[in-house]
């Protein structure tokens, strides 16, 4: 275990049972989530606080402001709130305040809904860098012709069958958990199941059950390729979401008794930091060669694909990095924009090189009303974390253990509404 793995010197009295602050916050938590359900991701808290009733949005509205303006000045058990619990939750309801806007009818800007619920700017990504991309992803796939029919090639000779994907994701899983114990520390008894599925908007799913326990859903609505498994898995599984969500709740529940740890929100920037770990999850604990030889070696030879195969994915999968994108302005296009969907799925069609099925996929991500404005926690959550890593600002272990915020880890000459420069 590194030293990335141990805990922070300073850890508060643990508490047995929520204290008023988190009782409130879980009890909103769960009064907006009856108006949006799917509000709440994950919850392991005491069911009694688990009340769905539907009350006013201008009454819980009220409530929020109320319990920014407490939070601001509190105290817990005689002593002053602590600053990483005071900004975390701060951060949280003021993302709440917003979501109670846009629930009462309230018409905002779309990139004023992204960085009120995220904390984020929507990165835009300009049509010239687009073509550059596209045109090396061009170079790089075999053949003339149509580019989505090329890349579907590619795809089809690294295909893992659903009949197949259990057996082929558990050696992947098993490595990825060994190399996050040894990095990071994991915490006794944390476990997850994993299941496949279909008729969802995206690939692969954690849903947080509490008492340190995760279920990874896998989407088999298109073809899942090998070349992807180790990212994916790490992304949903080990270091990633299950990794990030029993981590915390151990520590930050269990230790400390910051019960609104207990929850989990998407409509919040919590999301952003966790899918900026879970992008970054798989470079924390492998480098990029290392990844190819383990696809090109042991996981192409428990696959049964060819090895050629897998190495001509992986230069695919390089090429679509300049693409990373094209999702989210797509998105724009969509939302803030007013584009009809088919010139929506026109453009991800062209700029991914996708089939139509892979691009309805898509938008239907960016459609649905609860990640409509989510598709940039990805990018920008992406991009900031890696920037904050590669600054020192941060370590990997911390971002799993503590509630940081997008203000906390954006570079300190940019303004918490600033990330995207």
């Amino acid at each position: 275990m590194t030293p990335d793995a141990q805990p922070s010197p300073a850890q508060p009295t643990r508490a047995a049972q929520p204290d008023a602050i988190a009782q409130r916050y879980i009890r909103l938590a769960h009064a907006l989530d009856a108006h949006s359900p799917g509000y709440i991701d994950g919850y392991g808290g005491p069911a009694e606080l688990a009340d769905r009733s539907l009350r006013p949005l201008s009454e819980m509205r009220t409530e929020v402001q109320r319990l920014i303006a407490d939070v601001q000045v509190a105290d817990v058990r005689g002593a002053e709130l602590p600053a990483p619990r005071r900004g975390f939750l701060l951060a949280q309801l003021g993302a709440m305040d917003v979501l109670c806007r846009i629930l009462g009818g309230e018409q905002l800007p779309y990139a004023e809904e992204v960085r009120g619920l995220y904390g984020t700017e929507p990165l835009r990504t300009e049509r010239s860098s687009l073509d550059a991309a596209r045109a090396e992803l061009d170079a790089a796939l075999p053949g003339h012709g149509d580019l989505s029919e090329r890349e579907e090639a590619v795809r089809r000779r690294v295909t893992v069958p659903p009949a197949e994907l259990l057996r082929v994701t558990a050696p992947i899983l098993a490595e990825l958990r060994r190399r996050t114990d040894q990095r990071f520390g994991l915490p006794g008894g944390e476990d997850f199941s994993t299941e496949l599925v279909t008729g969802q908007p995206w690939s692969g799913y954690n849903w947080p059950l509490g008492n340190l326990r995760s279920r990874i859903d896998i989407n088999t609505d298109l073809p899942i390729c090998l070349t992807g498994l180790p990212d994916l898995m790490a992304h949903e599984g080990y270091p990633g979401h299950h990794t990030e969500h029993a981590t915390k709740e151990a520590r930050l529940v269990r230790e400390f008794g910051w019960f609104e740890h207990s929850v989990q929100l998407i409509n919040a920037p919590e999301c952003l930091v966790s899918e900026g770990v879970a992008v970054n999850a798989l470079s924390a604990v492998m480098t990029p060669a290392e990844v190819g030889e383990w696809l090109r070696g042991e996981l192409a030879t428990l696959a049964h694909i060819d090895p050629e195969a897998v190495e001509a994915a992986l230069r695919l999968a390089r090429a679509h990095e300049g693409l990373s994108g094209v999702s989210g302005q797509a998105a724009l296009m969509l939302h803030e924009g007013g584009a009809p969907e088919r010139e929506v799925l026109d453009f991800l069609r062209h700029y991914n090189a996708s089939s139509e099925a892979r691009a309805r996929k898509r938008l239907a991500f960016i459609s649905q009303p609860t990640f409509r404005a989510y598709i940039f926690n990805y990018s920008a959550g992406g991009k900031l974390i890696r920037e904050a890593l590669e600054r020192g600002a941060v370590t990997f272990g911390q971002l799993l253990r503590e509630p940081l915020t997008p203000a906390e880890l954006a570079p300190a000459e940019l303004a918490p509404n600033d990330l995207s420069a």
